[in-house]
């Protein structure tokens, strides 16, 4: 049987181009979401250290789902204290860093390593402990006096004892009075806010804390505020983009991104309405 060399040849034509097409990648896919609004797919995932005052008090998982479905960028997020989020930054294992030690961010970017730093909220530290109160704190007037008391009463001091912004704090009060805290009252657990305000509160002991992570846990726990409003205890919060000299490899364009949205009207008006159980935990000045 004769075959007609015009259909073969339109047949082969058509099946090469059937190949290709099957071959070609598919344009990327919106899918609509339940209002009819278009959703973008992620592309990039960003690693941010943080300190786990941050995370604990809900605020990340306030502010970066709405980042995320913004740009496209997500966020993987690394809760340890200060000194480690800055260590991790150092050693070029995250993209961007948010935390709470001013002074020890001032020297991370003294050093080469962070381009530039951005104030983002502010809080307070408090100093909580059993409502009964031992040590009188309540009736201090300023934190060096309720460390003080604490310390003559021999009471119990859960300290994070981590190198976080909080111990750095802590610590700056102590040696603001020349002391070097030491004995069995005191107890360095080198854990996160968390997880010491539970140590304190099943030991009914002081520590001090963020407002926060505290009012994040405090119907779980039976740990009041006894001291507050101290100058020395003011919290202040910023981003640090690492430095593209020195960590070319890092995703610094999406960490860009980052920073510019949580210092922008959008993330400032989240912040400022964040609230649980009542309480205001961060603002934006």
């Amino acid at each position: 049987m004769k075959t007609n060399p015009i259909l073969t040849g339109l047949l082969a034509l058509l099946t090469a181009l059937y190949g290709a097409a099957c071959a070609a990648p598919h344009p990327q896919r919106t899918e609509s979401t339940e209002t009819g609004q278009s959703q973008r797919a992620e592309t990039v995932t960003i690693r941010l250290a943080t300190t786990t005052s941050v995370d604990n008090s809900g605020l990340l998982g306030h502010l970066l789902p709405r980042f995320t479905e913004e740009t496209g960028i997500g966020v993987d997020v690394i809760a340890v204290g200060t000194g480690r989020a800055l260590e991790l930054a150092r050693a070029g294992n995250v993209d961007i860093i948010l935390v709470h030690d001013p002074e020890a961010e001032e020297k991370f970017v003294s050093e080469g390593y962070g381009a530039e730093r951005r104030y983002v909220a502010r809080n307070e530290f408090v100093i909580v402990g059993p409502e009964s109160d031992p040590a009188e704190v309540h009736a201090m007037n300023s934190a060096q006096e309720a460390f003080s008391n604490i310390m003559g009463a021999q009471a119990r001091f859960i300290s994070r004892g981590d190198n976080s912004g909080t111990h750095m704090r802590e610590l700056s009060i102590w040696n603001s009075m020349g002391v070097t805290p030491q004995g069995e009252w005191y107890v360095e657990a080198g854990q996160g806010m968390g997880a010491v305000l539970t140590m304190a509160d099943e030991m009914r002991a002081y520590t001090l804390t963020d407002t926060g992570t505290f009012y994040a846990m405090a119907d779980n726990l039976d740990l009041v505020v006894l001291f507050s409003s101290d100058p020395i205890l003011d919290n202040i919060y910023s981003i640090i983009l690492l430095n593209p000299v020195i960590r070319p490899n890092l995703k610094h364009a999406e960490a860009m991104k980052l920073a510019d949205w949580i210092t922008g009207p959008e993330a400032i008006e989240m912040i400022n309405g964040f609230e649980v159980n009542g309480h205001r935990l961060f603002r934006v000045e």
